[in-house]
């Protein structure tokens, strides 16, 4: 009996070093990630890409809960990628952005920084090819922002620029497939669209053309000088012209366009004859 309470003791005491052990394991590797995160950090801070990404991939090997660890080295990807540049090279770094920053949503569903990263590297990468399924997984994640932080002008703002974007898309789309049908008579940009094609734009695309308005509106709510949004407004009123029947009703919504246009100018003059401000 008393070489039995023996062992159990050993047993247990081994079983408490190894716990200890491990224990301190973890922290040489959380003070480990912490170094190379800095070292990244400051590499990243000179433009050293390469040697950045590197460092938070040592980083976040070496303590996988290091969050900031990983939104670096995802930022660092998506900052090496350019929009449009076709390279097989350009294509992987743009996808090893968007994988690490949907690892890091599987751990933390809710971390903004994830998620506004995630939908700017797609909205990026859905230019050129272009793909519309990709213009909606951004805004998918522009949206999931909104739901966490609706006072927020910013996400509204990416709603709007991607609806404008397809619905544009779509608008050149119609009209280039109706003028090679209708070669005697042309239909130009500013014209309004053909009553025999309006009724299918406004199926596909009037839906999406209203929530990018009532989202740039929000934007501008949010922060009423925002002239970037004011901007794409302007864009899709126009493009709220093409789907509505009445002559009257184009008209003022061309109208609502062009009022925002010299909104956009007071604003920028506005912001230019302010005193620049000191840098803290």
């Amino acid at each position: 009996m008393k070489y039995a309470s023996q062992s159990i003791v050993r047993r247990a005491f081994a079983a408490a070093a190894l716990l200890v052990l491990a224990a301190g394991l973890s922290g040489c590797n959380k003070l480990k990630a912490r170094d190379l995160l800095n070292k990244g950090v400051a590499a990243f801070k000179e433009g050293q890409y390469d040697t950045a990404i590197e460092h938070f991939k040592q980083a976040k090997e070496a303590d996988p809960d290091l969050m900031n660890a990983r939104l670096y080295l995802a930022t660092a990807y998506a900052t090496q990628y350019i929009p449009g540049a076709p390279s097989d090279q350009n294509k992987k770094v743009g996808e090893q952005a968007a994988a690490e920053f949907k690892e890091i949503l599987e751990k933390d569903p809710k971390n903004l920084s994830a998620i506004d990263g995630l939908g700017s590297i797609l909205y990026q990468m859905a230019g050129t090819p272009y793909k519309p399924e990709m213009f909606d997984e951004s805004k998918k994640y522009h949206q999931m922002h909104i739901a966490q932080k609706p006072e927020d002008p910013e996400p509204y703002y990416w709603v709007g620029v991607i609806d404008w974007t397809l619905s544009f898309r779509g608008n050149n789309e119609v009209r280039k497939d109706y003028n090679e049908k209708n070669l005697k008579k042309q239909v130009k940009e500013t014209d309004a669209l053909p009553a025999s094609v309006r009724g299918d734009y406004a199926t596909k695309y009037g839906t999406m053309i209203d929530e990018g308005i009532d989202s740039l509106k929000k934007a501008i709510e949010l922060r009423p000088d925002y002239d970037d949004a004011m901007a794409y407004l302007n864009l899709l009123y126009r493009r709220k012209a093409d789907v509505v029947d009445s002559a009257d009703q184009r008209a003022e919504l061309l109208k609502q366009a062009d009022d925002l246009v010299d909104k956009v100018k007071e604003v920028k003059q506005k912001r230019a004859s302010q005193p620049a401000q000191a840098p803290s």
